[in-house]
């Protein structure tokens, strides 16, 4: 616990067997008070290693999506009776080293979200991003500060924490189940009011990393110029985005 507070740290999982005991291995003592795994329908034995591991773990029956296994973390999270919520990729992108950093803010009250950012410092060129990715990153990160009306290193990183206040208000079940999924949320929760905080995060892109491929780097770019647009034209009354129709505004929640 951290604070008083329970903390569940979720893993979205898909062939994630070469690179899980490792991401594990660097998670730190005392700050965690469960782990969840949720496996959507891998093609190893992802599960057979989180069991071994004593790894409380979901399976789905078909493959849900990227969004989708985030969706089933979240909930289950809550049922568990979590206060703080931190996800880590099992891929051994992100270090479980800065938990810490990640859940203390948010356990202590100060942000309702916490994102681990590899823009900040030189955590991503450093930790191999090819630089489409670095460049795209930037690119589209400025756009939607802009659209958006907030200001954030970047917008795409999967390295998140969460209130169960906020997971409770946020509607993220009405949000897509591919990889645009994050961008939808973090949209969601900033037009709520939510207050959001990062800290450096330094990454990993090696062979055993799971990493989306060109063409689907590019759907997912151009999800996200939708979804800002989306945001823009919804914050403005000129239409009404599906994602963010049944977002309260802090003080309008149940």
């Amino acid at each position: 616990m951290v604070n008083g507070k329970k903390v569940v740290m979720v893993m979205p999982a898909y062939n994630a067997a070469s690179t899980l005991k490792k991401t594990l291995d660097e998670l730190p003592a005392n700050v965690v008070d469960e782990i969840l795994l949720v496996d959507d329908c891998s093609r190893d034995d992802t599960v057979s290693q989180a069991e071994k591991l004593g790894i409380r773990t979901v399976v789905h029956s078909s493959n849900t999506g990227y969004g989708g296994n985030q969706k089933t973390c979240y909930r289950t999270a809550l049922e568990m009776g979590a206060d703080v919520v931190v996800m880590v990729h099992p891929d051994y992108q992100y270090t479980p080293l800065i938990i810490s950093a990640m859940v203390s803010p948010i356990a202590n009250g100060v942000f309702d979200c916490m994102l681990g950012s590899r823009i900040l410092g030189t955590g991503a060129r450093k930790g191999g991003m090819p630089l489409y990715k670095y460049i795209s990153n930037r690119a589209l990160t400025w756009f939607q500060n802009i659209l958006i009306g907030y200001h954030l290193s970047e917008y795409h990183t999967g390295y998140r924490a969460f209130s169960r206040d906020l997971l409770e208000n946020i509607p993220f079940d009405d949000n897509s189940d591919d990889f645009v999924f994050d961008n939808q949320m973090l949209c969601q929760i900033i037009y709520s009011g939510y207050d959001i905080g990062e800290v450096t995060c330094p990454t990993r892109y090696m062979d055993d990393s799971s990493s989306i491929s060109f063409v689907r780097s590019v759907r997912y770019g151009l999800g996200v110029l939708r979804c800002t647009c989306e945001t823009f034209g919804h914050r403005m009354g000129w239409l009404q985005s599906e994602f963010l129709k049944n977002v309260p505004k802090q003080g309008q929640a149940e």
